[in-house]
């Protein structure tokens, strides 16, 4: 318990700079003097920590002070590397020199255990320069201009405050405030045609959270896939939303947005689905269909 306690008091002084006794008393809930105990204790390990009488005093470290290796358990040590190995699997370059001292320091290396990559086939630099641009703007709190194409074709040129970068169903999304449109969006990454990093800076705001309920609003859809094509369906769709019939086929209950992409989604599997409801969906895929047709019969 004392062991745990050192320990909280060293990260408390590094986080505030200064701390009095009796607020250390009562924030560990020990008396006043079992916090000098503690300190007499940490002296003795070799913490540069030292007490000032007066009205100003206080308890404080060595301004230069950083945390010895010594003070993390092995397993610790090697939780802090792979956290940070997992931010770098990201695509995030920026820290490989700090997690190769870590490592140096900690005497402790950590295996090659993931990898992500969130760029296209073949747009691997586009991609990793423009995550590396928002990056920036999401911690310098800098404005940004863009170029955008919506879901309804339109594009538009855009002054955006960035305020997180967030990954959701196989896409990356940015939340930020459009100052055009004075509210929140969310901006898909791969339509995000060309980026400017602006001199401006913001006083970031909360994001709103999406209800609980956002999903209720969405139609019912009932679709019927062939077995042939089961393996496209498990990329969509949660388990929970599936029936499986008798001839292998399988079918799907799910409410989603009908909107371009799902009509998209249909026509991408072909004669290999069917749409059971909502009856509007099929003559609109039907017309879709049609239309192809008519554009590419010889």
């Amino acid at each position: 318990m004392q062991e745990s306690r050192l320990f909280k008091i060293v990260y408390h002084l590094l986080d505030k700079g200064r701390a009095t006794a009796p607020e250390l008393a009562d924030k560990f809930e020990v008396s006043v003097r079992t916090i000098y105990r503690d300190i007499d204790a940490l002296s003795s390990a070799g913490i540069p920590i030292y007490a000032e009488p007066g009205r100003n005093g206080g308890i404080f470290l060595l301004q230069d002070f950083v945390l010895d290796r010594a003070l993390l358990s092995e397993n610790e040590k090697l939780e802090v590397l792979t956290s940070i190995q997992s931010i770098f699997a990201t695509g995030y370059t920026g820290g490989t020199e700090m997690l190769s001292k870590l490592s140096a320091l900690f005497h402790v290396h950590t295996k090659d255990w993931l990898e992500v990559d969130f760029s296209r086939w073949g747009k691997r630099a586009y991609d990793n320069s423009k995550f590396e641009l928002l990056k920036t703007a999401v911690i310098h709190c800098k404005e940004a201009r863009i170029v955008y194409e919506s879901t309804d074709s339109k594009r538009s040129t855009r002054i955006i405050q960035p305020l997180k970068i967030s990954y959701k169903s196989k896409e990356w999304y940015l939340k930020a405030f459009c100052k055009e449109k004075q509210d929140f969006r969310l901006f898909k990454l791969n339509r995000i045609l060309k980026l400017e990093l602006l001199e401006n800076t913001f006083v970031p705001r909360p994001y709103p959270e999406e209800g609980n309920n956002t999903q209720q609003e969405y139609p019912q859809v009932v679709l019927l896939f062939s077995k042939e094509i089961a393996y496209r369906v498990y990329d969509e769709f949660d388990e929970t939303e599936i029936e499986y019939k008798r001839n292998g086929d399988l079918a799907v209950c799910a409410r989603i947005p009908v909107d371009p992409w799902l009509i998209g989604y249909l026509l991408s599997f072909g004669a290999q689905v069917e749409i059971i409801e909502p009856q509007y969906l099929k003559g609109i895929l039907a017309a879709q269909a049609q239309e192809i047709y008519n554009k590419n019969k010889t």
